[in-house]
């Protein structure tokens, strides 16, 4: 991470965790497996997802769908915290900021997630996706991190 410091949780990091978060990606349901989403890298604090762009997935215009690009990196960005919270905890994105940067016609995106900071309730991720080693959206987001209820 340039110019910044990194957060202490990153070693907290359980491979384990991250371990079965990809053998999921292999065969992943929802929204991530339409789109077809596969994990490439998981390490402390940074995640790399990869998706093709397909013909049903872009509009009229031929281009992809913002609503496309805006899944990528919701599920992107909440994913690279779950091997640093403690086990039944879940991430919820609280918001998210995208700048589309370049229309996408083909080719495969790589979005690459980054933790900025983390504390015991809250993140700060960092999501750079590019297209054909192009940079084409940056996004920001926050995310809660929630306990499991109680009894």
């Amino acid at each position: 991470m340039p110019n910044a410091e990194k957060p202490g949780n990153l070693d907290n990091f359980d491979q384990s965790i991250a371990d079965v978060m990809i053998k999921a990606h292999e065969k992943p349901d929802g929204l991530p497996g339409y789109f077809g989403v596969r994990v490439e890298e998981f390490a402390p604090g940074r995640l790399v997802m990869a998706m093709d762009v397909r013909k049903d997935l872009v509009t009229i215009m031929g281009t992809l769908h913002g609503g496309v690009m805006a899944g990528f990196v919701d599920h992107t960005l909440g994913c690279v915290l779950y091997p640093l919270m403690k086990r039944g905890q879940w991430a919820a994105t609280t918001e998210f900021k995208l700048n589309y940067l370049r229309a996408i016609k083909t080719g495969t995106l790589r979005a690459e997630s980054t933790v900025l900071a983390m504390g015991r309730r809250s993140a700060v991720i960092r999501v750079d996706v590019t297209n054909e080693d192009r940079l084409v959206c940056v996004a920001q987001g926050t995310l809660l991190i929630s306990d499991p209820p109680k009894g």
